[in-house]
Formats: C-alpha cells, sequence, structure tokens
C-alpha cells in the first residue's frame, strides 16, 4: 500500500487539530472550583401544623433537630463568572441544595434566585440551580402556594416561607463566598436494614423481566459525590459530601410535635459533627448532606406494617385490618420513634462516613452543563407502547387529581375515615362531597382510569392552584455524573426507569445519573403505570394520571440530549404568580404575658440538686415568650454550658453560640468564670417543648430538656434560655433566664 507524504500545509493543520484536542482533553480532566455553605432554616418551631401526614392536630410543640439548608456549587475553572451580569450561555457553573424541608417550592425558589440576583447579576438561574427538600414530615408547612398542601398549616405562612428562602439564599451566599480549586469523586455503597418498601403489591405488578433485573424491591444504593480540596491548606481533604439513599424520613411518626430533620438530618448532623470536631451542629467548614431521591415507596419503617392493637400482619394490597384491630401501621427497628430515627440516621451515618474514610470511588471529570424547561403536564402528549397489545398509542397528561387511596393514607402514617388503599372504585357520598369543591368531567375520569378521583384539584373552585399543572424538569450534567432533579417522589421502579433512560439518552460513555427528589416544585407521586394499576397511595397520588411517568421519561431524555447535543431549549411556560391570592388562616403572635410575680426567663423548675449521671435527663422550665416572637437562627433557644476554669478561655463553640445571645446581669461571668457551650436545641440530645398555659393571659412556659451522654465530661453545669416576647402595644423584646448550678459526675 502506497502511503502519501504530508504537506507543511498538512502538517501545521494536523498538529493544530491535535493542539485542540489536547487542550480540550485539558479540560475534561481538569479539577473544577467548588464551594460549600450552610445554614439554619428553621421554621416557626410551635403552633403550625406540619407537612407530610396530612395530620390537622400535628402542630409544633418545640425542637428536637433544627432545619439546615446545605448548598454546593460547582464551577468550572473559566465559567464567566467574572461578569455577572453577563454569564457563559453555556453555563459552567451549577448549584445544588438540600434543605431540611419537607420538600421544594417554586415560589421559594424564585424568591431565592431574586434575592441571589440582587448580589451576582444572572448567575445563578432557574436553569443551573436546583433546590431539593429532604422530605421530612416533622418541619412546619405553609410554603408551597397550592391549597392542597398548605391546608395542614390553615394555608400560606410568611414566617415559614421567609425562613426557608432565606436559609437556603445564606448557604448558597456561603458556598460561594468558599469557592476553592477542588475534585470531585463519586464512589457507591449499600446499606441494608434501612428501607423496605411500603407498597409491595404495586411493585410485583411491574413486569416480571424487568423486576428480576433487581435484588431488591427498594434501592440499596447510597450514591456519593465527594467534594475534595486541592489547596495546600486542605490538599486531598474532603470539605464536602453528597449523599443520595432512598428512604422516606418518617421515622418520626404523626404523634411527633417536635420539629426534626429525621432520619436523614440525624446522619447528616453526625456526619458534620465527626468531620468538623464540633460538638454543636450547625459549626464547622465542612458540610454533609443526604438528600433525596427515589423514595416514593421507600420506608424506614423496617419492621414493616402490623395491626395496631392485635400485633398481627395487615392485609398486604389494602393495608387494612380486621373490625377492632385498629390501623395498619409500620414501625421500627426501635422501641419508639426517636430510637428509630437514631437506628436509621445512624447506619447512613455509617455508610458513608466508611466511603469517606476509605477514599474509594473515581473521579468525575468533564465540562459542566444543565437543562431546564417547564411544561404544562396538561397538555404534554407522548407515545408509548401498550404492553398488552404491542400497539403504538398516544396519551396526553390529565388535569390534576388524587384518588380514594389517597385518603387511605400509608402505612407509615395512615390517613381517616374508612378510606383503603387499592381503591378502585368511588362511593356516592364521597362524589358528593368532592363535587362542592371541583367537579371531575367525564374527560377527567377517562383520562385518570382506573383511578376513582376523591379531589379534582384541577378544577376546583379555590382563588388558586390547589396543585400545580405547569411543572419544572431539569437535568444538572457535572462532568460524567447527571443529576435529574424532579419536582415528586419518584417510587422505586420509576426512578430506575428514569435513571436508565437518562443513561441511554447520553450515549456512550453512560454518566452515573442520580435522582435529586422533590426538587424545584412539589407536585405528590410519580408511579410506573403498572403499579398506578393497582391504585395504592402511591398510584392514587399521582397526579396526571397512568402516563404520568411515561411522559417524564421522554421530557427528561429530552433534557439530557438537548445537554449532549450543545441545544438550548425554549424555557416553557412560567407557573403562575399567585402570591397576592394566598389565603393566611393562622394567626401571628398577639402578645405575651406572664403570672403576677414571675417575669419572662425567671426558672420556673430548677436542675435537682444531687449530681446527675450519665444516662440521665437534665429538665429546667422557664417563664416564656412565644418562640415564633424570633425563630433564633443561627442561634438557639437554649444552650447547656460547662464551667471552664476561672483562668481558662471560652472555646470556639461557646464563642460562636454566645456572641449572640443574651446574659442576665447575674451570670457568674462576672467572676471571671469561662463557660463552653457543648448542646444547644439543634443537639440530638436536647429537646424543648413548648406549653400555652393561658390563652386569654398570653402566659407560656418552655421545659428544657438534656440527656447526659457517655461523652459528657463530669463537672459543673447551667442551662440558658433565651427568648423574645411580644408587648401588647408592639415590639418584641429580648430576655433570657439561667438555672443554678448542677453537678454531673
Amino acid at each position: 500500500m502506497r502511503h502519501q507524504k504530508m504537506s507543511p500545509v498538512g502538517v501545521t493543520v494536523f498538529l493544530t487539530v491535535v493542539l485542540v484536542f489536547l487542550g480540550h482533553s485539558t479540560v475534561l480532566v481538569a479539577g473544577y472550583r467548588m464551594g460549600v455553605g450552610r445554614a439554619d432554616c428553621t421554621g416557626p418551631p410551635v403552633e403550625i401544623g406540619f407537612m407530610g401526614y396530612g395530620e390537622f392536630s400535628q402542630r409544633g410543640q418545640g425542637i428536637h433537630l433544627r432545619q439546615y439548608a446545605r448548598a454546593f456549587i460547582f464551577a468550572e475553572e473559566d465559567d464567566g463568572s467574572a461578569d455577572n451580569d453577563r454569564p457563559d450561555d453555556e453555563g459552567k457553573r451549577v448549584v445544588f441544595v438540600s434543605a431540611d424541608a419537607g420538600m421544594m417550592g417554586h415560589a421559594v425558589k424564585r424568591e431565592v434566585l431574586a434575592l441571589l440576583a440582587s448580589r451576582y447579576g444572572q448567575l445563578y438561574r432557574f436553569e443551573n440551580v436546583v433546590l431539593s427538600g429532604s422530605h421530612s414530615h416533622s418541619v412546619p408547612s405553609g410554603f408551597l402556594m397550592s391549597t392542597i398542601y398548605d391546608i395542614a398549616s390553615l394555608g400560606f405562612v410568611p414566617q415559614n416561607f421567609d425562613a426557608l428562602v432565606e436559609g437556603i439564599t445564606l448557604a448558597i451566599v456561603r458556598a460561594h463566598e468558599s469557592m476553592r480549586p477542588g475534585r470531585l469523586f463519586v464512589a457507591e455503597t449499600t446499606v441494608q436494614e434501612a428501607n423496605i418498601n411500603r407498597s409491595p403489591s404495586a411493585y410485583e405488578n411491574n413486569p416480571k423481566e424487568e423486576r428480576d433485573r433487581y435484588r431488591d424491591y427498594t434501592d440499596k444504593r447510597l450514591v456519593q459525590l465527594r467534594l475534595v480540596g486541592e489547596e495546600d491548606a486542605d490538599r486531598g481533604r474532603p470539605f464536602g459530601v453528597i449523599n443520595w439513599f432512598a428512604v422516606h424520613p418518617t421515622s418520626m411518626n404523626k404523634t411527633n410535635r417536635y420539629v426534626s430533620s429525621d432520619n436523614v438530618g440525624y446522619a447528616s448532623v453526625l456526619l458534620e459533627q465527626d468531620r468538623n470536631g464540633a460538638r454543636v451542629p450547625g459549626q464547622g467548614a465542612f458540610v454533609g448532606a443526604f438528600a433525596s431521591t427515589n423514595l416514593g415507596d421507600a420506608s424506614p419503617n423496617i419492621m414493616g406494617p402490623k395491626c395496631e392493637k392485635t400485633g398481627l400482619p395487615c392485609d398486604m394490597l389494602t393495608s387494612s385490618c380486621p373490625d377492632g384491630a385498629g390501623s395498619c401501621i409500620a414501625s421500627g427497628p426501635g422501641k419508639d420513634m426517636f430510637e428509630s430515627t437514631k437506628i436509621i440516621g445512624s447506619r447512613l451515618y455509617d455508610a458513608a462516613s466508611t466511603l469517606l474514610a476509605t477514599d474509594e470511588g473515581r473521579e468525575v471529570t468533564g465540562p459542566i452543563r444543565f437543562a431546564h424547561q417547564f411544561i404544562d403536564m396538561t397538555k404534554t402528549n407522548v407515545t408509548f407502547v401498550d404492553q398488552q397489545t404491542g400497539e403504538v398509542k398516544t396519551a396526553q397528561g390529565c388535569y390534576p387529581a388524587m384518588g380514594y387511596s389517597f385518603g387511605a393514607g400509608t402505612t407509615d402514617g395512615p390517613g381517616a375515615f374508612d378510606f383503603r388503599q387499592a381503591t378502585l372504585t368511588d362511593s356516592p357520598f364521597w362524589n358528593t362531597a368532592r363535587d362542592l369543591l371541583g367537579e371531575p368531567t367525564a374527560e377527567d375520569k377517562r383520562c385518570q382510569a382506573p383511578k376513582p378521583i376523591l379531589i379534582a384539584s384541577g378544577r376546583t373552585k379555590f382563588s388558586y392552584e390547589a396543585q400545580p399543572k405547569i411543572v419544572p424538569t431539569q437535568v444538572l450534567l457535572v462532568g460524567d455524573f447527571a443529576i435529574a432533579a424532579v419536582p415528586a417522589e419518584f417510587t422505586t421502579m420509576s426512578g430506575r426507569r428514569l435513571r436508565q433512560a437518562v443513561r441511554e439518552a447520553a450515549g456512550h460513555p453512560e454518566p452515573t445519573v442520580v435522582i435529586a427528589g422533590l426538587a424545584n416544585m412539589y407536585t405528590s407521586y410519580v408511579a410506573t403505570p403498572e403499579e398506578y394499576a393497582i391504585q395504592r397511595y402511591e398510584g392514587a397520588s399521582t397526579l396526571y394520571g397512568p402516563h404520568t411517568l411515561t411522559i417524564y421519561l421522554e421530557q427528561y431524555q429530552k433534557l439530557m440530549r438537548a445537554i449532549m447535543d450543545g441545544e438550548k431549549l425554549a424555557p416553557g411556560p412560567m407557573p403562575p404568580f399567585e402570591d397576592h391570592k394566598q389565603i393566611t388562616l393562622s394567626t401571628g403572635v398577639v402578645f405575651d404575658g406572664h403570672p403576677f410575680g414571675w417575669y419572662f426567663g425567671d426558672c420556673k423548675v430548677q436542675p435537682k440538686e444531687t449530681p446527675y449521671h450519665r444516662g440521665d435527663t437534665v429538665r429546667a422550665m422557664f417563664i416564656a415568650g412565644n418562640p415564633r416572637n424570633n425563630l433564633m437562627h443561627e442561634r438557639s433557644y437554649f444552650t447547656v454550658e460547662r464551667l471552664a476554669r476561672s483562668n481558662g478561655e471560652p472555646t470556639l463553640e461557646s464563642n460562636s453560640i454566645e456572641q449572640h445571645q443574651h446574659h442576665d446581669d447575674n451570670d457568674d461571668d462576672s467572676n471571671n468564670d469561662r463557660w463552653e457551650v457543648i448542646a444547644t436545641d439543634a443537639n440530638w440530645e436536647t429537646k424543648f417543648k413548648w406549653y400555652r398555659r393561658s390563652t386569654l393571659f398570653a402566659y407560656s412556659d418552655i421545659e428544657l430538656e438534656w440527656e447526659i451522654t457517655d461523652v459528657v465530661e463530669p463537672g459543673t453545669y447551667r442551662i440558658q434560655h433565651f427568648g423574645y416576647w411580644r408587648y401588647i402595644l408592639g415590639g418584641t423584646f429580648p430576655y433570657n433566664g439561667t438555672t443554678r448550678n448542677f453537678y454531673v459526675e
């Protein structure tokens, strides 16, 4: 075979191509600039209904674990951020936030972006920012601006909305200000005994050949994205991590009245305390999140559902019990909800901590891209193959509606009345009640079949949307790691299908794909068409009909193909602006009072005089104002303090908490004693409970608890309470109180 000699011009062109290719390869393998940030986003801890169980009586009475927003920014070395008003059109920078919230709302994201725009111009936008809720069921509601979702809190709660917006914004600002060169690694492990499928009868309706590809009825895989520093100060050390694991944060059940981030929040607290060496949560540079994913049918109550009064198994299909046997409730693995939360959270922490310690995983490399589009689910058509006939058919998304099985609740939190899961027929009585709110059309019934419609939320007569019709869809691609941000709770198999669809659209080599659940907006559940046919809770709560997942599969493939092809998608229709239509039925704090002879901050019940020992619980009670007067972000309603040496200096923890608190004129610091803060209201071992003693005179007490753990050192201790009281003629004023000293042996 004859070889032609390359001309000088050809050599020049060849070398140019090689250099361009090498330059491109350098971009692919180069590290990133990354930042992490965390901020307190705790909502009003008392008198506001919780989001998740839909239990009107479940209203906050205190705090067990505070809520935090954890932000992570990923950017290419040259992402065009020097000119904030003219960011690079191709992206090069993305933000992921996991917040200890029930879910995320579109209006929350919109307001966060508005605040960021005032600082950074158009650097952060709908397209490149993902806000994901952890899905704790023990945090305040009233921030979604959808009638059905805000009903437990009696409508919109501005204070909670503002707490989330401000906390998430501050977390992103801190991440932005902390950006540094770094490398990114992804690793995986399995976590056993941390979740079970709460709707196995629906899962088993998926095709057998599909189910045979998976060992378990739930995803046992924990995926960890590790941010590692490259600067001399932190070279090779992780400074942030995101863990995705499919489990409902419902270890704390519907009887709980404490604000709590539940099992995943506790796992985050453990991981951050471990890596930061801090006693008090919320402190230290390392940020570790446990984010939601396809958790729709994944329950932490691994002892399984039992009849409440007999302890016998429930009916698997309907999750019902014989008359007189009580409700069908799942529990475990602990003796109560606090121990169960601790066990599940610890198992997640152990898995994540082990991955961090072993430095396992592969490096993530490549450019940063993203795609985002709003779509109207009620106007979106999709083609699918009928599994029964093999025919290619067309379907359209339905107007949102909730089925009868929605009223039954789940085995994590059963509903009311006589509703049962897997209900395929309606009743004249409930249909009459339904039609008073909004009557479904014949087309609605046909479209949603076999779901019998209990709430025609797309047809309600409320002044603003009961549930969304326009939803955000979004994919972030960081190198060869893809985050599919979905505005709902995807079931196990729905998530598996979506991950596969995104991988296939990306082509070879396929990226690692995770689902970020409950992101940017909330639209209940997404079950597979086969699961939908069974009409358990998840199927009954799949808003847009049996082909909701089919629409999402096609849409997310479209997003990924757009990323790979460098195509810029049309933004789609913006969800309606309905802030001015919101109804608020929960009242604010009018005033605070105190009994004659007492004053705010007076200690009503003192710790005992005899020494405490490890395993004991210290209790104290104070005359208090309403905790809603000030949410004490980045602070605490109380501190547990240990007396240090008189000539010693307070620790970092003491400084960072106490500099924001108010001290009584009579506290022992006047004697040059130094008190070290060892716990706040954010610690696992503490709780506070608020009691309304008189509605007419607005008297209230606050009870503080501290469990003495094995790591507590012997010594002299005290508890300080901090709060604000509201004057009847206006204004709020700080106060604080201190217990007498007590002793731990």
